[in-house]
């Protein structure tokens, strides 16, 4: 174990768009998610692990002083400076410059760069994901405008949420009401061409809304104890509420304390939720998920849960630095419930590296 704790971590961000994908767009988050490397940065090196960073006395209050970016020049100057192991906190592609360093046998904390391309795509995931037998709610895919015509006509049932095939969280969903309403989201998406070339709109479902983190297998440090899990195992679920026009807000506008809790241990032992969160596993174990996914779920007017965003990228900003203290992201006030903090997630995460 002291092997773990002595060698030296980097933190990637993102520093550029992600190739375009058979015309679709993934937008980038401002500042490439460098805020919560900054805070994972910033606590690992609180909890004792070596963290390798751009400068030798780094700025809780500025963050670009605790991440490097995910380009080759960025990645060389963190391990020229010492890393051994680098944290992919940064959108993933099967060209993405960590390919080279991965096939000489770094160790990373994160996904699988082809595997993400792969699953990036919430039209193709979601098509796995049904057939395999999860619920997910019915969606058409659009590439014009008079594509949603026949599909009005052949009686969408209305409202809908329509939202970028390659998305990043809330950003550019939007819930719908009225055929016309559609007609004018849809044109203004395309002609945007934020997000490229096609849309996606999906049934909207009205119920109570979840979130779950799904851990991979690996030995963690729960309790006092070193616990081997040999399968996907979830934390448990946290309920979204004050929704903004149906739709939880992006975290960067709202924090995620203020409209987020974890479900009661009454609520989580109900057989929907235990089905749930078997189906999420289930789901994280098709992805081949080498690091913490987040699937949103929601219920339609039955009561019945549907897997309707799996996320390979979750937020993973938390408490730590000055003025962050309401920053847990929706995985670490998960976390919390189990008697994980925030530094306790990041190290169980960690402990979870793997190289080809």
């Amino acid at each position: 174990m002291s092997s773990f704790y002595n060698s030296p971590v980097a933190i990637l961000y993102q520093a550029a768009l992600p190739p375009v994908k058979n015309g679709i767009i993934k937008p980038m988050k401002p500042g490439g998610y460098s805020d919560s490397g900054a805070d994972m940065a910033f606590t690992l090196q609180q909890a004792g692990i070596p963290v390798v960073t751009p400068v030798g006395h780094p700025d809780p209050t500025q963050v670009y002083d605790w991440v490097f970016p995910d380009t080759r020049q960025g990645i060389e100057q963190a391990l020229t400076l010492g890393a051994k192991r680098l944290w992919l906190n940064t959108i993933l592609f099967e060209t993405h410059p960590i390919q080279h360093y991965l096939n000489q046998g770094i160790p990373v904390v994160g996904q699988d760069p082809s595997l993400v391309e792969l699953y990036d795509d919430k039209w193709d995931t979601n098509a796995l994901l049904r057939s395999k037998g999860l619920p997910i709610p019915s969606a058409h895919v659009l590439q014009r405008v008079e594509e949603l015509e026949s599909i009005l006509q052949q009686g969408l049932s209305l409202p809908v949420v329509a939202k970028p095939i390659r998305g990043r969280g809330s950003a550019g969903v939007s819930l719908i009401h009225t055929p016309e309403e559609l007609r004018a989201t849809v044109k203004a998406m395309l002609q945007s061409a934020e997000f490229g070339d096609a849309i996606m709109i999906e049934t909207y479902l009205p119920g109570q809304e979840v979130t779950l983190t799904v851990m991979p297998p690996g030995r963690y440090h729960m309790e006092g104890a070193s616990v081997a899990k040999t399968r996907y195992w979830s934390l448990p679920p946290v309920k979204r509420f004050n929704h903004q026009n149906g739709i939880a807000p992006y975290n960067g506008v709202v924090a995620v304390v203020a409209n987020s809790a974890v479900v009661s241990d009454e609520e989580r032992r109900t057989e929907s939720l235990q089905v749930l969160m078997r189906q999420c596993e289930q789901a994280a174990e098709l992805v081949s998920a080498r690091a913490p996914i987040r699937i949103d779920c929601r219920q339609d007017n039955q009561g019945t849960y549907y897997l309707f965003d799996l996320n390979l990228k979750p937020n993973m900003t938390g408490a730590g630095r000055p003025g962050r203290e309401d920053q847990d992201s929706l995985s670490a006030l998960a976390a919390r419930s189990i008697g994980w903090s925030y530094p306790d997630l990041l190290v169980n995460m960690l402990a979870q590296q793997w190289h080809r």
